[in-house]
């Protein structure tokens, strides 16, 4: 697979896990179609780090290490077939030009640091070529580690975006530390997220929309925990609101996410478990949400895309593409 000029590979530094999808692009029925081959996972934990503004040596060396593991499975690439981008923990991070310095050396490649806005419109990108097809508004919603993106879209076009600054990762690091759940805790972290949600809403429920996606690893797990368990309304698949009701109280029964069980909840996604969910349940509260499907990932597709189309020629990347993501891995 090293050096084979038809594969493109996207690195996402999240501020729980760093990512590399790697893809390649093949016309199937006409279409253009992004075929995932290899996806790694790396539980960095980043936002964990956070001291003072700063990432501590202990986070900064396990995001060096991971991109290290990555850079070796990218040798023989060339730079304009990988794109790395990091999102919310390095855009806040004192120190973060400490971290860049060295992460790109391991990796061996650019790392670019993204706005929010960036973020949200990669984001998009992702989604509208994973379910193509819709001229219809949809809302996604990509609840991340340390940030939150809106967006509100129309077919491949995003129409509004927004980058909040509240994610799993933080939350679960401000209001449930050490993995402790309290009533309190849960109230007040999904007051400060309803708070931060409704500075932005209005704008749109003006625009108004007839889906909502969520984009993330927070929605896919959510969506699969509370299907596993039985927790959503009459059976139905993805998330709903009163699932997400229901899994609350689970947490507060056991009062500590060692103690839960779970049906599908992976180990390393325990500790962001209790913040992801607060997040969720404001998004839902605050923009009237009922039901949300759970998407592949938004912002490695959305990379990976943006890579394949300066490759084609104008023909090519006007057709549709269309992602193809029955072999993804979480």
């Amino acid at each position: 697979m090293k050096g084979d000029a038809s594969l493109f590979a996207a690195i996402d530094l999240g501020s729980n896990a760093f990512r590399l999808m790697i893809g390649q692009s093949v016309k199937r029925n006409q279409q253009i179609v992004i075929q995932e081959v290899k996806t790694l996972r790396e539980p960095v934990r980043l936002a964990e780090g956070f001291q003072g503004g700063a990432l501590n040596e202990l986070a900064l060396d396990r995001g060096w290490q991971a991109l290290a593991r990555f850079g070796k499975k990218l040798r023989g690439f060339e730079a304009g077939r990988v794109r790395a981008v990091a999102t919310s923990a390095v855009r806040e991070a004192d120190n973060a030009q400490l971290f860049l310095s060295s992460a790109e050396r391991h990796l061996g490649f650019r790392i670019d640091v993204i706005s929010g806005h960036e973020e949200a419109q990669l984001v998009y990108a992702g989604v509208a070529h994973t379910i193509p097809g819709t001229e219809s508004k949809r809302l996604v919603v990509d609840i991340g580690g340390g940030s939150t993106e809106l967006i509100l879209g129309q077919g491949v076009h995003p129409l509004l975006t927004e980058s909040i600054a509240i994610g799993s990762g933080t939350f679960g690091v401000r209001y449930f530390q050490g993995g402790g759940i309290t009533a309190q805790a849960l109230l007040e972290a999904e007051r400060v997220a309803t708070l931060q949600f409704e500075k932005v809403a209005r704008r749109y429920r003006v625009l108004g929309w007839q889906q909502t996606i969520g984009s993330s690893g927070t929605a896919r797990v959510l969506a699969k925990v509370l299907k596993a368990n039985g927790l959503n309304d009459y059976g139905q698949s993805g998330i709903t609101y009163g699932g997400l009701l229901r899994l609350s109280l689970r947490l507060l029964e056991v009062g500590h996410v060692k103690q839960l069980k779970l049906a599908g909840l992976p180990t390393h996604r325990l500790s962001a478990l209790p913040g992801g969910l607060v997040v969720m349940l404001a998004a839902f509260k605050v923009f009237g949400i009922s039901h949300m499907t759970p998407s592949e990932p938004g912002l490695r597709f959305g990379v990976l895309h943006g890579l394949m189309c300066k490759h084609q020629s104008p023909t090519v990347t006007s057709q549709k593409w269309v992602p193809e993501i029955a072999r993804y891995r979480a």
